[in-house]
């Protein structure tokens, strides 16, 4: 790409980025990121190599503006960017959860190109999962670098609909902490069962992380390989009449519908004062 890069936030997310741009080889000197917390300073300094901005005012000349920053914070910070984009254009790229790229182009008062991006945590391990949509004025050319970036952490996929991040958000956005949820229950039961708390915990991670693997290798679908796995009348058989019988499925279904509103209001800008 070669484009000049700033992330305006230097938390998790913006710094798993900007490192994922580092590993794959990007210019030191093209990237820089703007935090005003002497201790988030500090610790992209130590880990990143990068020097870091308190304000930003050094935005300037940025063809590529990543805001990573909270949801709670987006408007205040927008508007604080307003004056400063006004006499560029840069490629304007959000993850922060449930902000639109209309309430963003407002905030702004901004009529260039706006991705909006839906990454989840395992991009701070290089493995997440993202989906993104992009207003119709970005060019072929901004749509592919808004792609590479998010990339550098993970699985990215457009999406032609912005309504749909909002499922996107339930689904992946959240997801991992579903699956922390049961990998913490199956520890914490086998624990309770008699098996020793660390190999518990192994043991649950590793299956996690293995049946994800094939799942991902595998030209079978999930169900496919449940079945695989699930022998008439044997242990997981047994197992999995309990969750059916006990309602796992509706279950799960309300629990992503109610992550969808929640996403919904605050995308509808609810509690955002937009």
């Amino acid at each position: 790409m070669g484009r000049r890069i700033i992330s305006v936030g230097g938390g998790n997310m913006g710094r798993a980025i900007i490192g994922g741009l580092l590993a794959r080889g990007y210019k030191k000197e093209l990237l820089s990121i703007v935090d005003p917390d002497p201790a988030a300073q500090q610790v992209i300094t130590q880990e990143l190599g990068l020097g870091v901005a308190p304000s930003v005012k050094n935005l300037t000349g940025a063809e590529i503006i990543l805001l990573a920053i909270k949801p709670q914070n987006m408007k205040l910070v927008a508007e604080e960017l307003a004056p400063l984009i006004s006499n560029f254009r840069p490629l304007l790229i959000s993850i922060a959860a449930g902000i639109t790229t209309a309430q963003l182009s407002r905030w702004l008062r901004y009529d260039g190109p706006i991705v909006r991006a839906m990454p989840n945590t395992p991009a701070l391990v290089g493995r997440g999962a993202a989906a993104l949509f992009v207003t119709p004025n970005a060019t072929e050319e901004e749509r592919v670098a808004a792609l590479d970036i998010i990339s550098t952490v993970g699985f990215a996929e457009w999406v032609d609909n912005e309504d749909l991040l909002d499922i996107v958000t339930a689904l992946s956005g959240s997801g991992p902490a579903y699956y922390f949820l049961v990998m913490e229950l199956l520890e914490q039961i086998a624990i309770e069962l008699g098996l020793d708390p660390s190999l518990a915990r192994k043991l649950s991670i590793e299956t996690a992380y293995g049946a994800s693997l094939l799942a991902r290798q595998s030209s079978n679908t999930p169900g496919q390989l449940r079945q695989q796995v699930t022998s008439p009348g044997g242990t997981t058989e047994s197992a999995l009449q309990v969750l059916s019988k006990g309602g796992l499925e509706p279950l799960l279904r309300n629990a992503l519908k109610a992550a969808h509103e929640r996403s919904r209001t605050l995308a509808a800008g609810k509690e955002l004062n937009s």
